[in-house]
């Protein structure tokens, strides 16, 4: 298990994570979303011990990552975004190499260096250069770095940034795998590949973190659920009536009416409410044959767009005189730039 609590890093003035806490889950596949300069690498690096926190602390299955380092850290294993790997030596003398540096005991190296060739299937490249292999590979021996001796909990910062589509599919499966057995927190920009991998995810915007749970739980955040319904009419706009009648319902719009004598409708409905007996009652009194209902689900995409949403700021430029002074440099001080002042107002 993973604790965070109360998460702090500055650079300078530049506040990168803004008190975040947050406590990871074992046997659990977590994705970490956030736009560009969010601060997720900050924190993952921060949990991995990588970059000391300003203020607050983080516990690796109980262990405090800056009183208890090296204990803390046998717990993880870590895949930063850039792989941390030695070019110039064969894929096998690479992973002894860091097998040594995790300090696994020397009579078994050997036989967890193989273990984690085998699940990251690098074992038919062991005997060839880093550098002659393909950016996939690399890849994979990086995440063959991070499991070796099957830490209970793996970091994986953008592992399939830069692969190929048959790249991406591969590690993918590779990840899912791992979840099986470990604890793992995925950091992507690629939202489809979280949502298809994760248990749960974790959103952070502007150092904060504004989002925790499954994607089901995630959806309930944004208020009203959504359904869709096709009504067999040749009056588009009566049908709307009727639903927009419906108590629990709070826009209706026409999504479809190509289909002569048919129109769809998209609904949204407060939240935690189920109207399909009320709209089944409605389409039956006034006549109406209901063709189609089904409820619909906002995407991964959408859910995180609506809760990153930036602040527009407005700026008004006001001029104001500057009246000179009484020295002889007061014609020139009075030529100066006029001041401006900025308000801020919500985005939509």
């Amino acid at each position: 298990m993973i604790e965070v609590k109360n998460l702090i890093k500055r650079y300078g003035d530049n506040l990168a994570v803004d008190n975040i806490s947050f406590t990871v889950e074992d046997g659990q596949i977590y994705g970490f979303l956030g736009p560009n300069g969010a601060g997720k690498s900050t924190t993952m690096n921060i949990m991995t011990g990588y970059l000391a926190a300003t203020e607050g602390e983080v516990f690796i299955n109980g262990h405090n990552i800056t009183d208890e380092p090296e204990a803390a850290k046998k717990c993880i294993g870590y895949l930063p975004e850039m792989p941390p790997l030695y070019t110039d030596m064969t894929v096998i003398e690479y992973l002894k190499f860091a097998a040594a540096l995790k300090k696994i005991p020397a009579k078994e190296r050997s036989n967890a260096v193989t273990e984690a060739m085998e699940i990251t299937k690098v074992a038919n490249v062991s005997d060839r250069l880093i550098a002659n292999l393909s950016k996939g590979y690399k890849q994979r021996v990086g995440l063959a770095q991070a499991v070796l001796g099957m830490p209970e909990i793996i970091i994986l910062d953008e592992p399939t940034v830069g692969l190929d589509p048959k790249q991406i599919i591969e590690i993918r499966d590779l990840i899912k795998s791992l979840g099986e057995k470990h604890t793992v927190i995925l950091s992507s920009h690629i939202l489809s590949e979280i949502q298809e991998i994760c248990d749960k995810i974790l959103i952070i915007h502007q150092g904060r973190l504004i989002a925790n749970g499954t994607p089901a739980e995630l959806e309930e955040t944004l208020g009203n659920s959504s359904m869709e319904l096709t009504i067999k009419t040749d009056n588009p706009d009566d049908a709307v009536a009727m639903v927009s009648a419906i108590q629990g319902v709070t826009k209706v719009k026409v999504a479809d009416s190509s289909v002569q004598g048919e129109v769809t409708l998209s609904l949204k409905l407060e939240r935690g409410v189920d109207l399909r007996e009320e709209i089944f009652n409605a389409c039956v009194k006034n006549g109406y044959v209901l063709l189609m209902m089904k409820a619909t689900h906002f995407s991964l995409e959408h859910i995180f767009l609506e809760l990153t949403k930036e602040r527009r700021r407005v700026r008004r430029r006001v001029k104001k005189k500057v009246q000179p002074e009484a020295s002889e440099a007061a014609p020139q001080e009075a030529e100066a730039t006029p001041e401006t002042t900025e308000t801020e107002k919500e985005g939509e």
